[in-house]
């Protein structure tokens, strides 16, 4: 039985079409009926049944997948510790990403990762900081930049504070409001509102403010997008209650962003999973972060 041989049978099974997995493998289609055909005969078991559309596994092939895909990882990770103690890494590395992490350190980070590692390929996924933490915990991801949640992170996760940032009120150049320092969030009650909508880790920072200064947050637009935020303060809408640091905010002289009193500030950090142990390409990764501080 060979690796080869394994990767073959994980890539139907996974597809559940030969065409699918040849095409995947970039092979000829009876090359992967002959490694499966040889695959059974070694086994004594049928791994596959197969009708015209589709192929499903047995009972046999049930029990197989699991093995085989230990043995291609530990294969794989042989391969990954002998290529770094050669002095190349090489692999995946899988981030997630919230908007505005280029106002973070992430940019230069991942410079000078790319600088030391050329041979690794960097994943970054875009997405809400409780989907990205979601994925870190369940190990799709091995790490994200998000804004930390306001409770305590799960004692198996680490992190590392890239940004402070602050919510500020939007208000057009020519607002009267635009000439304070601050605005005070009792000065937000009556007015139209535009900020996140319930699905933003901000929205409940916002509100928790609003709630201890013993007023409602009633807001009138919801989005998540800050520019358009912007084009709906820019319309004579409304304040929008946004991040400071979001690009949208950069360099528009018909807004001003001031900001809130008291303050309502959140961390933008990158979190990864401490158990199990780290992959080998995070862990390159984590040596430069910490290098940096």
């Amino acid at each position: 039985m060979e690796l080869r041989t394994l990767r073959v049978f994980v890539a139907v099974a996974e597809e559940e079409s030969f065409t699918r997995a040849a095409a995947r493998l970039l092979v000829a289609q009876p090359a992967v009926s002959q490694q499966i055909r040889s695959l059974e005969r070694e086994l004594g078991e049928q791994l596959f049944e197969r009708t015209p559309r589709r192929v499903r596994l047995t009972e046999a092939g049930r029990v197989l997948l699991p093995l085989a895909s230990r043995t291609l990882a530990a294969a794989q990770e042989v391969t990954a510790e002998f290529t770094a103690r050669a002095g190349l890494l090489t692999g995946t590395l899988s981030l997630g990403t919230v908007d505005g992490v280029e106002h973070t350190r992430l940019p230069d980070l991942l410079g000078e990762f790319h600088r030391l590692h050329p041979g690794v390929a960097v994943d970054l996924a875009d997405g809400r900081s409780a989907e990205l933490l979601a994925r870190v915990e369940e190990g799709s991801l091995d790490a994200a930049v998000l804004a930390l949640p306001e409770q305590p992170l799960r004692q198996h996760l680490c992190a590392t504070v890239l940004l402070e940032d602050e919510i500020a009120a939007v208000v057009p150049a020519r607002s009267p409001l635009a000439a304070r320092s601050t605005v005070p969030v009792e000065m937000l009650t009556g007015r139209t509102l535009i900020t996140y909508g319930a699905d933003s880790g901000l929205r409940t920072r916002l509100r928790t403010a609003f709630d201890v200064a013993a007023l409602d947050l009633t807001t009138r637009y919801a989005t998540n997008d800050v520019a358009l935020h912007v084009a709906l303060v820019k319309a004579g809408i409304g304040i929008a209650l946004s991040a400071r640091t979001d690009r949208a905010l950069a360099d528009d002289a018909d807004v001003v962003a001031l900001p809130l009193h008291p303050p309502v500030t959140y961390q933008k950090a990158l979190v990864w999973r401490g158990v199990p142990q780290v992959s080998r390409q995070l862990k390159a990764f984590l040596t430069i972060l910490r290098a940096d501080r």
